[in-house]
């Protein structure tokens, strides 16, 4: 038997070519279908603010399409795999591979090392795009697809305790002594119970604490509405309050997400879920590296048994059972039940031991 770990340079450039072209194609196919499915669901909110046209809606399909390339790349690769060792075994040339000496740890070996350069690209594509469009598509929503306020570091609907108040913002803008608040809505309450809402259009940090410009508020015990030019609230309420209450991992890179990870901890705050989800920043994307492995039920076995299509049907479950059960981890890390590194690295841990018994498998 052939001992080097990967067959020769021209099988192995070939199985990757195969590999790379099918599951691109799956890709290509996914995206365009669903962006027109999404395209077609949206469009009407879309241009239903006044101005919108045809412009709007190719932007809207640039924010889409990194969200969908990155949700679907792992399952275009399990498919593009999936089509590729079929038709292979089809055509009997993964018999002719292991009547030359391959074995079947080297077949898909080519196909592993593809699979790591993917999860390399997505787990950039991740970081320097899918974050950015994640963060602009959801301030654009906020507004209803209408002018986005020209400001950084933008959260939506954000959710402030403070004492007993309940504080809710539709939008904030900027950071630290710059931060800009818009749709403003305090609940004033005592005792557990609501004495008075305040509601205004905008909000700023003074250097007294803050001003709420176009204030309206409604007394509960006389059901008087008074309205209120301008509000001043006491510098007791912090802007990190606002900054660091809605954390969306998906908006934020690695190093981002580490950073505010770290001033939350700092602040007394709970983030075993924003910590499951930043180790699921690493072990997202090498899921490509699995679905080759869990493909190979597909690869060997003859043909001519009839069993071919129960391999490819066995292969895709694999595939779908490890979705399911990353999804699942990540949910019971989100709830506190997983710690944050079981939850993004047991279910690729247990797949790959799941990939290699299949691999064992097959040399037989």
């Amino acid at each position: 038997m052939n001992l080097h770990f990967f067959p020769s340079r021209k099988v192995a450039a070939y199985m990757v070519r195969l590999f790379v072209t099918r599951s691109l194609a799956v890709l290509l196919a996914l995206v365009l279908v669903l962006t027109t499915l999404d395209l077609l669901g949206n469009s009407g909110d879309i241009l239903a603010h006044p101005g919108n046209g045809d412009a709007e809606l190719w932007r809207y399909a640039g924010l889409r399409v990194p969200q969908l390339i990155a949700r679907f790349l792992p399952f275009s690769v399990l498919l593009g795999t999936l089509i590729m060792l079929v038709t292979l075994n089809q055509h009997s040339e993964i018999i002719t591979m292991k009547a030359a000496g391959i074995s079947a740890h080297q077949i898909i070996a080519p196909l592993v090392l593809a699979g790591f350069l993917i999860a390399a690209f997505n787990f950039v594509f991740n970081e320097r795009v899918v974050t950015r469009a994640n963060a602009a598509l959801s301030a654009w929503e906020a507004v209803e697809y209408g002018p986005v306020p020209a400001a950084s570091q933008v959260q939506n609907d954000v959710r402030v305790q403070h004492g007993d108040d309940l504080i809710f913002v539709r939008q904030v803008a900027g950071e630290g002594d710059r931060v800009r608040l818009a749709g403003i809505t305090i609940y004033d309450r005592s005792g557990g119970t609501l004495r008075r809402i305040l509601e205004a259009e905008r909000g700023v940090r003074t250097p007294g604490g803050w001003r709420l410009d176009n204030g309206r508020l409604f007394t509960v015990e006389t059901g008087q509405v008074s309205r209120m030019p301008r509000v001043d609230l006491g510098p007791s309420l912090r802007p990190d309050q606002f900054t660091l209450a809605s954390v969306d991992p998906d908006e934020q890179d690695f190093w981002q997400l580490r950073r505010s990870i770290a001033a939350l901890q700092e602040a007394g705050r709970r983030t075993t879920t924003l910590e499951a989800s930043l180790w699921h920043k690493l072990s997202g994307p090498l899921s490509t590296v699995l679905m080759p492995l869990l493909a190979a039920v597909a690869a060997f076995g003859l043909a001519r048994s009839g069993q071919l299509f129960f391999r490819a049907v066995i292969g895709m479950a694999l595939g779908f059972a490890y979705f399911v059960a990353d999804n699942f981890a990540l949910a019971m890390g989100n709830f506190g039940a997983y710690p944050p590194l079981l939850a993004a690295w047991g279910p690729f841990l247990l797949f790959l031991l799941v990939g290699e018994a299949v691999l064992i498998q097959g040399e037989e």
